[in-house]
């Protein structure tokens, strides 16, 4: 697994890199410091700050925030190289402790930049990938935007994942990822997540509080039991196991409905997977996927006035999304301005 494939959140901290001015290194100072074969003509990042005060650490600390911010640069495999070289691997334990300090005073895209870099020098660092899932959450959980809020929400949990296997023993990382999976309606793998949690923590409060969020779960599990087996083709046992929620405290819940609609669509029951649909578009109004599953009900049942409704509807909130879209690069675009 390798979270700088994806490359989620770049856009957000590349702004960061204008502190940097970039200039090569003299031939003489490559021959003495003996990494002529890997830094010839590899421009070093220099903080606009740092022009008087130029160190072998402050260049590697440079090189190293700029991989955070761009996984991707051109760069990157000479700058690991020089930092490796020149320090070693543990190099990553102090841009941990920076990215920790960071996030304590609320700067987490500064945070998301260090423990980014510490991955990539210290691929095996458990924590690295511990420390940029919380500092992804806790940057999420202070924006607004939705993409923002979706790039950096899907950050946090894939690395959480990966703490998890890198560390099984990480209580901590367990913990975490069960709310993740919470968040995103996987209820079966945030069961088994917390099971593990309890199974490795030693904090009696904590083992408390998922105590509860277990008992809590139990019902969401056997819906999204229900929802499997409709995702498997076994539509009348998934409206079998959905129907017992229609009434009561998830009733509310639209992928219950969403489900219960595509199992009646599947058996052709359409007015009850119309009803179904319906019933999504009450608890989520924007909903495109179930007017789009109206759409195909409603002219499969000629009713020609409802198709054209539903289409209109879809244009709408497509059109919405994109200004959506549209006023959240403009901020973005304002915001570099003014860094």
């Amino acid at each position: 697994m390798n979270l700088q494939e994806k490359d989620r959140i770049s856009q957000y901290l590349t702004p960061h890199l204008s502190e940097m001015i970039f200039d090569e290194l003299s031939d003489g100072y490559l021959e003495r410091a003996g990494i002529k074969d890997i830094m010839t003509g590899v421009p070093v990042p220099i903080r606009k700050t740092e022009l008087e005060s130029i160190s072998t650490l402050s260049i590697a600390r440079n090189m190293a925030f700029v991989i955070g911010c761009d996984p991707t640069f051109q760069y990157k495999e000479n700058y690991i190289a020089y930092i490796l070289r020149a320090f070693d691997k543990r190099f990553a334990e102090g841009l941990i402790a920076d990215g920790v300090e960071g996030a304590a005073r609320n700067d987490f895209e500064y945070a998301c930049i260090q423990f980014r870099a510490a991955m990539q020098i210290d691929p095996d660092n458990a924590n690295a990938y511990y420390c940029y899932g919380r500092a992804c959450k806790d940057a999420y959980e202070a924006g607004e935007e939705e993409e923002f809020v979706g790039r950096f929400k899907a950050e946090s949990l894939e690395a959480f994942e990966i703490a998890t296997l890198k560390n099984p023993q990480l209580a901590e990382a367990f913990y975490f990822l069960g709310y993740g999976y919470v968040n995103l309606g996987l209820y079966i793998k945030a069961k088994l997540t917390w099971e593990d949690f309890m199974k490795l923590s030693a904090d009696e409060e904590l083992k408390k509080e998922i105590a509860q969020r277990l008992e809590q779960l139990e019902q969401p599990v056997e819906i999204e039991k229900g929802y499997n087996m409709v995702l498997a083709g076994k539509y009348e046992e998934g409206i079998e196991a959905l129907s017992v929620y229609t009434e009561g405290q998830y009733a509310d819940w639209w992928p219950l409905w969403y489900y219960l609609g595509a199992a009646y669509a599947a058996l052709e029951r359409d007015d009850e997977a119309v009803a179904s649909f319906l019933q999504v578009l009450r608890f989520s109004p924007s909903n495109a996927e179930a007017m789009e599953e109206l759409v195909k009900l409603y002219e499969k049942l000629g009713d020609e006035e409802k198709v054209a409704k539903y289409r209109t509807k879809l244009e709408i909130v497509s059109e919405n999304a994109k200004k959506d879209r549209e006023v959240a690069e403009l901020s973005r675009k304002e915001e570099t301005m003014l860094n």
